[in-house]
């Protein structure tokens, strides 16, 4: 990658822009920066942005799904994008294009049969993402994952969920993966601009504090419980209640948590590492902070173990 710590910064609808993904890249993770809900030429300015606050790699996350993938796909190889990671889908139609402009290309899998699949398509690396993480989540948790997908694959694992500090991060290299990846602590970035009202709810947050909606949709997502997480599961509960009904409800809530703070109709996304996350500092911190405790914790780790 071209980095100098295994740290990448989660690609957030509504949250992942210019100014995050420069200040972790130039913290020496990888920044990246989210694709979701966000127009073709808005994209491409965030972009451009982000190479005038950083001269060190950074990456651009694509959802599969979203109506103007194909646009996307297509500027990550005009504007000369270093890295892009994938969700929501496979990434095979567009894998040629990205490999012959030299783009790595890191797809975020649920398991490990997925996994071997973009494995053989050329992905450079796997992100390996348990149910712990916020937002859309798979069935796999963390611990059981990682061990399963870094045994089926050939290329580097990067593990996410759950993870936000080096204890994390330690535990991901000794499960087999070579790096991890972050959102739910990087909310509490100094540059993370989110609204105030969440990134208290975030800071105040325990690690009980999250719920899964959107099962019975076939889309899981872990949010912290608020009025918006009851409502929609109490929605979901109610057979006369339609999924159309469903979805038109939750609807825009992120963007309401993340631009307005709604503290009603809003869905603040957070993993079940929130509860790690006690104070707002730059992302510079985070990841020095991170590095420093994961290498203290390997050192220290054989001192468990006799031989």
């Amino acid at each position: 990658m071209g980095i100098k710590y295994p740290i990448f910064q989660g690609g957030m609808a509504w949250i992942s822009e210019s100014g995050l993904a420069s200040a972790v890249s130039n913290a020496g993770g990888l920044g990246i920066i989210s694709c979701v809900n966000a127009g073709t030429e808005v994209i491409r300015e965030e972009i451009r942005k982000c190479k005038e606050m950083t001269d060190k790699p950074f990456a651009v996350n694509i959802m599969l799904q979203a109506p103007n993938d194909a646009e996307i796909a297509q500027l990550v190889i005009d504007e000369k994008v270093p890295v892009v990671t994938t969700g929501a889908g496979s990434p095979a139609k567009y894998m040629d294009a990205w490999l012959a402009a030299g783009i790595k290309v890191i797809p975020v899998v649920a398991a490990a049969s997925l996994a071997v699949r973009m494995d053989r398509l050329g992905a450079v690396a796997i992100i390996a993402e348990g149910g712990e993480s916020g937002g859309h989540i798979g069935e796999m948790n963390t611990m059981a994952l990682i061990p399963n997908v870094t045994d089926a694959v050939s290329v580097p694992v990067i593990a996410a969920g759950g993870i936000a500090d080096g204890r994390g991060m330690a535990a991901a290299f000794m499960l087999g993966a070579e790096g991890v990846q972050c959102g739910t602590r990087f909310l509490g970035a100094t540059e993370c601009i989110i609204h105030q009202t969440y990134k208290d709810k975030i800071i105040a947050a325990a690690e009980t504090d999250t719920v899964v909606t959107g099962k019975t949709l076939g889309h899981p997502v872990r949010a912290l419980k608020s009025p918006f997480t009851k409502k929609f599961a109490a929605m979901e509960k109610d057979p006369s209640v339609t999924p159309e009904q469903i979805l038109e409800y939750g609807s825009g809530s992120l963007r309401k948590a993340v631009q307005n703070g709604d503290e009603v109709y809003g869905s603040f996304m957070a993993g079940q590492s929130v509860g790690m996350v006690r104070e707002i500092k730059p992302a510079a911190e985070i990841i020095s902070e991170m590095v420093t405790d994961a290498v203290a914790r390997l050192k220290g780790g054989a001192a468990w173990v006799e031989e």
